[in-house]
Formats: C-alpha cells, structure tokens, sequence
C-alpha cells in the first residue's frame, strides 16, 4: 500500500491478475469482503472526480483534496490496467472475468469510461500527461461499449447474485456526457440529446423522440422538486422521520447520492430516532459491528483462510474502527439491527463513501464553483 492512512490495514490482493499477465494490484475492494468488482468501482471514481471538480476549494480547505485524488488514482490505475485492449475489459479478479466482443458487457464498460474521463478532468491541470492517458482510454471503452451491446449481467451470470443490470442506456448516456465535458466533442452532445432513443429503447420512456438539454432540465427540476420535504410534489416515499426510502438493502445510498444534489445530512449523522450516527467513528453513538473483514480482525492476528469464522461470530465489538464508514442504514421503521452478521445493514461501501465525500464537501462552505464546471 502506498501513503496508508490507515493502521490496522495492510498488503494484499499483490497476485491480482497475474494469470493474464496484467497488474491489478491496485483498485478498491467493493464493501466489507475482498472482492475487486468493477462495475460499483467505477461509479465510485466517477462520483468521487465529480466531488472533486465540484468541491475542489472545499477540500482544499480542510487539507482533503490531496488525499482525494490520491484515492482516485489508486482505482484509476487499476482501471487503466485492468483495459489491455480497445475491446477488453477485466471487470473481477479472483476469478478473473472480462467482458469483450464476443461477450459484451455494455454498462460495466460504459460505467468504466465515464470515471476515466472524469478524472481526466480531475488530472487536467495536475499532471497533463496522465489526463490524457485516461481519454485515450474512455474514448476507447466507450466505442467499445456503444458498438458492442449487451449486459454484462448476460455475458459473466455470476454477477448476477451481486451487482446485476438493470440495463445499460443511463451508463451510455452518462458516459457520454462525461466524455462531452472532458473533450468539448459536439458528437457526445449530440449522441446524449438526439441519438440516445436507442439507449433508451428497452426503457419505457414516453416521447423518447424528443430528449433534449430541456427535457433533461424539466426532468431534473421534477426530481428536484421530490426529493424536498416541502414542495407540493414531494415524493411520499419516506420514513417517519423524513427519510427518501428506495430499497432496504443499503437504504442510505441513495438517500446520501440524493443528498449530494439536496440536504439529508442530518439523518445519517444522528439526528433520527436513534440518535446513532450511520458513519463509523463520528460522535458517540456509532455501529461497532460493522459487516468488514479488516475492521473485524485485529491487525496483529495470524489468521489462515477459514480462520475468520472466530472473528465473524464474535461478540466483541470489531477491534479496528473504520473511521468515516458509511453502513448501509435503517430499516423503512428506522430500526437498525447492529450485528456483524447484518450485511444488509451494517456493510460499508466504497460508492456510499464517495456520496459522503460529495455530500460533506460541498457543505463545507459556499463554493466557489460559479458554474458546474
């Protein structure tokens, strides 16, 4: 590991991809286990780059924007490598799973091309040459995945149990944004407001024909207008204590990624029926049973493969605290069961951690960001 601020972590994964002659050594594990999944590891650099290009001023003035681009650039690395050709993508490792021509995987590789070309942005003014390296390699993945279609929940059904497809127009149309805003091409503007019918075809989108810049205003300002408690069409679809409720498996991720847009803070940071805070270590009231191998495991352990079993079922607090965890929140009755067996609740996430980044970053002051960038 490289500038590890963390104690009780250390090396691992230092195999990775070596059966395809490839360095994956870098990258994120997704949650609390040790698995390298790329889908969810490029939404979490593509929202971490946009935290950055948004409220760049503001971490720098907490002395954060440094450590931010060092962590996007440990899954940008990864993500570079782990995209040998034009038209290969490794999205796993251990086992070892690629997406290709032959077996497309359209999101996965759409998802991939929107976080390098968002960072490329982020690398612009910093290190020229590697913003430029990241280009080379979303415009390549993007092609690769606009030309060949399919779902990568299709091609590798493993994933199925894990992170599945819901289908792959919204990662087209987001990469294709990003990739409009990293080269000023007219061509991605063009493909996200006039040609994105086909991306949309399998969805149930009325006047599809007519998705332009001010239809994705109105839309926006129609979500907009739901996520606030107080407007006339707020969404109903709430907990008691004002909560956005989606799905109970991790019900704080999109409560948080709404909050990056609106205000939900409060919530996760204690002021709910509980008076427990959601994000580990903050304030006194925090799960210490959170759903992580490393956290679960004291760092001087020797432990072999199986041997975790003896820390899982513990019932001692986990040893080391993951200090700015986001777990995955309440119930829809805002109960929360803090067991370390409750993955459903209590399992952190890279892609919830970059949402708390946005979300906290861009309350640390007003921005100086006058326009989105």
């Amino acid at each position: 590991m490289e500038n590890d601020r963390v104690s009780w972590r250390g090396n691992s994964g230092l195999g990775d991809g070596r059966e395809a002659d490839l360095d994956l050594t870098k990258g994120m594990y997704d949650a609390g286990d040790m698995v390298k999944f790329g889908f969810p590891m490029a939404f979490t650099a593509t929202v971490l780059s946009w935290a950055i290009l948004e409220y760049g001023d503001n971490l720098e003035a907490v002395k954060q924007l440094e450590y931010a681009q060092e962590s996007l650039k440990w899954i940008t690395d990864y993500l570079i490598n782990a995209h040998p050709f034009s038209d290969v993508l490794y999205i796993q490792g251990r086992p070892l799973f690629q997406v290709n021509s032959s077996f497309p995987g359209t999101e996965v590789a759409a998802e991939t091309a929107a976080a390098l070309a968002s960072a490329s942005l982020v690398y612009k003014k910093i290190n020229l040459t590697y913003s430029e390296i990241l280009l080379v390699h979303a415009q390549q993945l993007f092609t690769f995945a606009d030309t060949h279609r399919g779902s990568y929940s299709v091609s590798i059904p493993q994933v199925q149990k894990y992170y599945n497809s819901s289908g792959y127009g919204d990662e087209l149309l987001w990469a294709g944004g990003w990739l409009y805003h990293a080269t000023g091409d007219p061509s991605y503007l063009n493909y996200v407001t006039e040609q994105n019918q086909k991306a949309f075809g399998n969805l149930d989108i009325s006047n599809v024909e007519n998705l332009d810049l001010q239809m994705y205003r109105e839309t926006a300002e129609i979500l907009m207008c739901g996520l606030l408690p107080d407007s006339p069409t707020a969404t109903t679809s709430r907990t008691n204590s004002g909560l956005i409720w989606i799905v109970q498996w991790n019900s704080l991720q999109h409560s948080v990624a709404s909050a990056f847009l609106a205000v939900l803070y409060n919530y996760v940071l204690g002021k709910n029926p509980l008076k427990m805070s959601y994000v580990v270590g903050y304030g006194s009231n925090y799960p210490q049973y959170i759903h992580h191998r490393g956290s679960s495991i004291p760092k001087n352990a020797s432990t072999g493969c199986s041997d975790g079993f003896k820390w899982y079922n513990s019932t001692s607090p986990n040893p080391n605290i993951a200090v700015g965890a986001l777990v995955g929140g309440p119930f829809f009755n805002e109960t929360y069961n803090d067991f370390r067996n409750n993955s459903m609740q209590g399992e952190p996430t890279t892609y919830n951690g970059a949402l708390m980044v946005a979300l906290l970053s861009g309350l640390v002051a007003t921005s100086s960001v006058v326009r989105s960038f």
